[in-house]
């Protein structure tokens, strides 16, 4: 072997040995990797979750919710605008719009609609937030329930996508809100809808069903192929990872986040860890780190900060190691899914910027 050979040999073997020891990331790199958490609320002036979020290296994407008021959809809004200036291009935001049903099924309906985004939208909005009242509170004037597919929300949709924003929606619940309380396999679940009866679905035979909710929002899908959509909490089929399959592969501009809902991969990491591992790496570009996380709720700041903290962290844990872990949302131990760097990558940073076009600072 000639000398000039070997030279060159031993010159890039440490970047060989590097890239080799490179491919996994462990708990000690949280804070060096850049992290998006695509599906929080900020719910609050104080800043405290600004501050944990820089400390962590975490940008925030604040996601508003039409609870029926527009007083309180102006407030989010607020407080979402007053964030991003105080904090441009580590904190962004989605608004949504007040679904009041006085003119609904009329031009005037879509037209206020689209002005109100308008005006939102012009502040550098960088979505389009739909909330699960659609399909599962709002009625017309029949008391029949409006669904995200009604032809009247047409003109809305066309006009998002005029400007060339995703839609992110939650439609429907998780599977367990149709279940009995004894039968969820979630606690948090179980716990959300003993304090929210009037979601606990169950309990409500006469409102439209999980399937209901599922084939409206695929055949919204369906009505508009070119939408880039955003499934929040997994699109709701959090409980299968080969139904959610189904659906990625269908729709090829869907993506869902996984706020909230990354216990139920690991309930089902219990049963088959390879099978989600492997929905992790095929589904790549299309799964975006969340939590759901909000930060109005606190009364003290340090207590705020250590669970935004230990949630960001433990969820990393769950998705660079391979550890033996347990969850206070269900019974059984599982181990963490050990994807690779470039994988994990994609799902807490780099979807997030292809999805939601963001310019990180």
């Amino acid at each position: 072997m000639k000398p000039g050979f070997i030279k060159l040999i031993l010159a890039i073997l440490p970047f060989i040995a590097f890239s080799c020891g490179d491919k996994y990331y462990t708990e000690a790199d949280f804070k060096k990797v850049l992290k998006v958490d695509s599906h929080f609320h900020i719910d609050s002036d104080k800043g405290i979750s600004e501050k944990q979020a820089a400390e962590d290296n975490m940008v925030l994407i604040t996601i508003n919710v039409d609870h029926a008021l527009a007083e309180d959809i102006q407030q989010q809004l607020d407080l979402a605008l007053n964030s991003v200036k105080k904090y441009p291009g580590r904190v962004f935001y989605e608004p949504t719009f007040w679904f009041d049903t006085t003119a609904w099924g009329t031009d005037q309906w879509s037209s206020s609609v689209i002005s109100e985004l308008d005006k939102d939208i012009t502040e550098g909005a960088i979505g389009v937030k739909v909330w699960k009242n659609i399909g599962m509170t709002v009625r017309d004037r029949n008391g029949k329930f409006i669904m995200i597919d009604d032809p009247g929300l047409k003109p809305v949709f066309d006009y998002i996508k005029s400007r060339n924003l995703p839609v992110t929606g939650h439609l429907g619940e998780p599977k367990n809100c149709w279940m009995p309380l004894e039968k969820m396999t979630i606690s948090g679940d179980r716990n959300y809808f003993t304090e929210n009866p009037q979601y606990h679905m169950f309990l409500h035979p006469e409102y439209p069903s999980y399937e209901d909710q599922i084939n409206a929002r695929d055949h919204l899908l369906e009505l508009h192929p070119d939408m880039k959509f955003i499934g929040c909490h997994l699109a709701s089929l959090e409980y299968d990872v080969d139904e959610l399959s189904k659906r990625l592969d269908k729709f090829p501009n869907m993506a869902v986040d996984m706020a909230a809902r990354i216990c139920h991969l690991q309930y089902q990491t219990v049963a088959d860890r390879e099978k989600i591992r492997n929905f992790c790496i095929k589904y790549q570009d299309r799964l975006l780190y969340g939590t759901d996380l909000s930060d109005g709720w606190a009364k003290e700041p340090d207590e705020l900060a250590e669970i935004l903290h230990n949630t960001w962290l433990a969820d990393w844990k769950y998705f660079v190691t391979d550890e033996e872990m347990q969850t206070g949302q269900f019974e059984g131990k599982y181990r963490g899914l050990k994807l690779p760097a470039e994988v994990v990558d994609k799902i807490f940073h780099g979807n997030a910027i292809k999805w939601y076009n963001l310019n990180i600072r």
